[in-house]
């Protein structure tokens, strides 16, 4: 067979680069980080901050870990989110009570996983407690029962047996008490 390649003409076709590795893209990281002045870093930091705050809104805390994952220096990171939290850009209450409330509308989650989830966010307990202060124990048994009728559906064919263990598992995973989810079930699948 006759081998065309060769001789073919490729102008207008890009080769694929050649994908780094994580050890280059650490050293290349590494080089751009050695050669920036102070000012640069400042610049830097700003940047990646606004541009984290455009997509969503964020806590201090992620910020900050975003700031540390890209090499910035510890003084300029700090400087940056006080800078951030004295502008009013940035803030842990304002994250919290947006994080409640989208947890309980879209995930249907209870209050003990929501408190974990803001937890691993960098939300401090007090911040974290204000804003769940705002779930009341009915919007909670509320969201389980939601929650357990939409699942039901999908398990018409299903033995009440399975259906029932299937449907605790999947609530107790979100967070609800068995109370809370007993009572969930009784209404989804009766």
């Amino acid at each position: 067979m006759v081998d065309y390649r060769e001789d073919a003409d490729f102008i207008g076709r890009q080769r694929k680069r050649k994908r780094l590795t994580p050890e280059e893209i650490r050293e290349r990281k590494e080089a751009r980080a050695a050669a920036r002045s102070e000012e640069d870093w400042r610049s830097y930091a700003r940047d990646l901050c606004y541009r984290q705050l455009g997509m969503m809104e964020r806590s201090v805390a992620q910020l900050r870990q975003s700031l540390n994952r890209n090499l910035v220096p510890g003084n300029i990171a700090e400087e940056t989110l006080t800078d951030f939290i004295d502008a009013g850009l940035v803030s842990d209450e304002r994250y919290a009570g947006m994080y409640v409330r989208n947890a309980m509308s879209q995930k249907a989650k209870s209050r003990r996983a929501i408190r974990a989830e803001l937890q691993r966010k960098g939300i401090e307990a007090d911040i974290a407690e204000q804003a769940l202060a705002q779930i009341t124990e009915e919007d909670e048994t509320s969201a389980a029962i939601d929650f357990a009728c939409r699942r039901a559906g999908s398990m018409s064919g299903l033995e009440r047996q399975v259906a029932y263990r299937r449907l605790y598992g999947a609530l107790a995973r979100r967070g609800f008490s068995p109370e809370q989810i007993s009572r969930a079930i009784s209404e989804a699948l009766d």
